[in-house]
């Protein structure tokens, strides 16, 4: 049982870490854009891509949850690594917020905030590489 949701969250961490690469991307182009058909293109792939991220991401969450609890004890690095997961889907919904605000038509920032926003990910990537390959604690 523990092989195979191993396999599973590792496949719903894949599928979601593009989704979470990509979509910050398309916010980039979004923020730089002033032509009306161009907006409404990002803005509805934006648009699916969170939606189909979104599964990917609850499919990790609970996988990445599951797994300690199928073996003997719980080692304590495992805390650390369901805390990145938490914070990437605080990022998840926060993508949300600024989706919102595109289609709203109120984003108020640049398209530099929104390649500095793209790298945050990356850091609870590492962290949770970390925690997986050295288990420290």
């Amino acid at each position: 049982m523990y092989l195979w949701l191993k396999f599973a969250h590792i496949f719903f961490i894949i599928s979601w870490f593009a989704g979470l690469f990509y979509l910050p991307r398309i916010y980039v182009n979004l923020a730089m854009t002033d032509q009306a058909d161009e907006y409404n293109r990002l803005l509805l792939m934006a648009t699916k891509l969170y939606k189909f991220m979104t599964p990917w991401g609850i499919g990790a969450l609970i996988c990445g949850i599951l797994m300690p609890l199928t073996q003997i004890g719980f080692p304590t690095w495992v805390h650390g690594k369901i805390f990145a997961g938490l914070l990437l889907l605080g990022y998840q919904l926060w993508c949300r917020k600024i989706l919102q605000d595109f289609t709203n038509h109120t984003n108020t920032k640049s398209h530099k905030w929104y390649r500095v926003f793209n790298e945050l990910p990356v850091f609870a990537l590492l962290f949770a590489l970390y925690l997986v390959i050295f288990k420290p604690f």
